[in-house]
């Protein structure tokens, strides 16, 4: 197998960034971005992407045995995309041409037959084995850092697997191999008027068994939050057999076991269908943009209408901060975007009831733009337009403006969590108060901290974070990685403190250890543990997150700890 070959069936990755290797940002996106760095003042020195032929990768240290060596790879290629996620770490470290430990081997099974083989393998030879959805983890999910116990260290990539199976039209549910990208089964749902409707960012670039394995959250800003909500059934691949749930609306009998598997991070087997519940596509739609004075009333009208019973499709709050850097306010006021689907009924009385809401508390809106959004031909379009459509656009975009302000020098980075109404001004505050002053340790400079919501419970908000700030203006990036790792450790210590969670939806991985250790109790840990010690006897499938397998201390990665 030469260099340039690969068993990939997709288009080809940007191995060391977001996106595909033939796509870019436009002349405007690309002056945008240096202007945000520019704000920052001085000159920053840009760091030359990186070629497949900059890494001196190790060589591979296993070889596969003669019945799977035609869906194993070990090209440079394949072993660089497989190496590291997304996250802003992993980009840093691509550009600086340090990946120390690649995956051995990447294997593309193309039946759930091929996956057993490979576990069973990999169990008899000592091989740790990475289930790879898109790639697009930002928390250490896919990174081969495993320890030295292993002979070797296999990325297993599930893109084969993608296809729709079967259909209960009846039962508004489907049969989804775990492999298939967000945009793949969307596409062939859409013949049937059906769609899953889980939308997160990195939608184009993941998969549903990741979906599953992480507690993904999505579209939806009230009521369907997470991935959770559209399990019906999971089929998984552990090296110990097979474990099949029934297919259920519900059910009282025990503990549910797709409880177990969904969010287990591909720790105790590999997902390879599950059977999901649908949606009938929506066919009226209705948004409007509101503008708030302040952060107190916009969180008390966000509040109300979580507690309304209305359960809006999109509730995302931004903040003055927040709006300003996605060009959609004035750095005063908070900005809600609010909007309604559905495909049954039209959303007059919802989105009437809604903005009467907002308007007690101090909520300015469009009247004539929210009206025309509520008109069934114009509603598609009308709720891409105006601020909402800005910071969608804007949303969509972040992952490849933040590529280049790596190469910059400058670290931006979000974290989220999740925290009760009543908890929410302190940690707020709090995490603003805390991250802005270690930045200004870290890295000398003042640096805003903005915040969003991305969902919203009756009990509480899951606020989104985000920072910019000067990691290096000499482009050495090894000193841009070393203030990003003292901050993020930080921000890990700051939100578990102030009594949010390490993570809403991004996972845990390896980078959220040590904080998911703080907030999970000590004996629910060693029951996965014991779940860990049946389902993968042997301690192979991606060591070292959420928990270490039974003697193979793995532990927290270092500054993140």
């Amino acid at each position: 197998m030469t260099q340039s070959d690969t068993l990939s069936h997709r288009g080809k990755l940007r191995f060391y960034g977001w996106g595909y290797a033939d796509e870019h940002l436009s002349a405007d996106e690309e002056a945008r971005v240096r202007a945000a760095a520019g704000r920052f003042g001085g000159d920053l020195v840009e760091v030359t992407a990186p070629r497949e032929s900059d890494f001196d990768l190790r060589a591979p240290r296993i070889a596969p045995p003669a019945a799977l060596a035609s869906i194993v790879s070990a090209t440079p290629y394949d072993r660089l995309v497989h190496s590291l996620g997304k996250s802003f770490a992993d980009v840093a470290r691509m550009f600086l041409r340090d990946v120390p430990q690649p995956p051995d081997l990447v294997a593309f099974p193309r039946t759930e037959s091929d996956v057993a083989a490979v576990l069973d393998w990999a169990s008899g030879a000592n091989i740790a084995v990475i289930p790879f959805g898109g790639g697009s983890s930002v928390c250490g999910g896919v990174e081969p850092d495993v320890g030295d116990s292993y002979a070797g260290t296999v990325s297993l990539d599930l893109q084969y697997l993608n296809g729709v199976v079967e259909i209960d039209r009846a039962s508004r549910a489907a049969r989804i191999q775990a492999g298939a990208l967000g945009p793949e089964l969307e596409a062939q749902l859409k013949p049937h008027g059906l769609t899953l409707r889980h939308f997160p960012q990195s939608l184009q670039f993941s998969t549903l068994g990741g979906w599953i394995a992480t507690r993904s959250g999505g579209h939806y800003a009230s009521l369907y939050t997470h991935i959770d909500d559209f399990v019906e059934s999971t089929r998984t691949v552990t090296p110990a057999g097979i474990l099949e749930t029934r297919r259920l609306p519900g059910s009282g009998a025990g503990p549910s076991p797709d409880r177990m598997i969904v969010g287990s991070e591909g720790s105790l087997g590999v997902i390879v269908e599950a059977w999901m519940r649908l949606q009938d596509r929506p066919t009226f739609q209705a948004s409007a943009s509101i503008a708030f004075p302040s952060m107190a009333k916009a969180v008390a009208a966000v509040r109300a209408l979580s507690q309304s019973g209305l359960f809006p499709t999109n509730c995302r709050l931004l903040d003055p901060v927040e709006a300003r850097n996605n060009g959609v306010g004035d750095g005063v006021s908070a900005i809600l975007v609010l909007g309604f689907e559905s495909a049954d009924h039209p959303l007059d009385a919802w989105m009437h009831r809604a903005l009467e809401l907002v308007a007690d508390h101090g909520g300015l809106y469009d009247v004539e733009a929210a009206r025309r959004s509520l008109a069934p031909r114009e509603g598609a379009a009308e709720h891409r337009q105006g601020a909402a459509g800005q910071w969608r656009n804007a949303f969509i975009r972040m992952p490849y403006y933040r590529d280049l302000m790596v190469a910059l020098g400058m670290i931006t980075d979000t974290f989220e969590t999740a925290i009760t109404w009543d908890r929410f001004e302190t940690l707020y505050e709090g995490v603003r108060e805390r991250t802005a002053a270690v930045i200004r340790e870290v890295c000398g400079h003042e640096a805003g901290v903005a915040c969003r919501f991305t969902h919203v419970y009756p009990d509480g908000p899951a606020p989104y974070f985000s920072y910019s700030a000067v990691g290096t203006r000499t482009g050495d990036l090894a000193d841009s990685l070393a203030k990003w790792r003292e901050i993020k450790a930080a921000t890990n210590e700051i939100v578990v403190a102030l009594g949010g969670t390490i993570t809403h939806h991004h996972a845990v991985g390896r980078d959220h250890r040590g904080g998911y250790e703080r907030q999970s109790p000590p004996l629910f840990r060693a029951a996965l543990a014991g779940a860990k010690a049946v389902l993968d006897p042997a301690g192979v499938l991606n060591p070292g997150v959420l928990i270490d397998p039974a003697d193979r201390p793995i532990g927290v990665r270092g500054a993140l700890g």
